[in-house]
């Protein structure tokens, strides 16, 4: 990953890059877990259920296995659909120009 970033991202930028990784690293949980980096619906297609469909069959494992779930959310749209699926915000980070990121995580359900 740092080679990536190192890579990719101008030289200005890369401080306040990798000091939102380590942040958001401050956040992720210790005990084993399920971390969800990504789920998308194309801009089209949102506003269907299938972001929610997506969600629930993630979640099913992660309770079935008795495991919290652990996202970060760039999008301030999706906090809600994340909090509707039983996600606690844990904190906003933001360096610089950043975009906000909010840390999430749902503890197992056994219903």
């Amino acid at each position: 990953m740092i080679a990536l970033i190192q890579q990719t991202v101008p030289e200005q930028n890369q401080e306040e890059v990798f000091a939102v990784f380590e942040r958001m690293g401050s956040y992720h949980p210790t005990e084993p877990h399920w971390y969800l980096p990504l789920i998308g619906v194309d801009p089209s297609r949102q506003g269907n259920g299938y972001g929610s469909a997506l969600m629930k069959h993630a979640l099913m494992r992660c309770d079935r296995e008795n495991k919290p779930a652990y996202l970060e959310s760039t999008n301030p749209r999706n906090v809600s659909l994340y909090k509707r699926h039983g996600f606690e915000v844990l904190g906003e980070i933001q360096v610089g120009s950043s975009p906000i990121v909010r840390p999430m995580l749902r503890r197992p359900r056994s219903d």
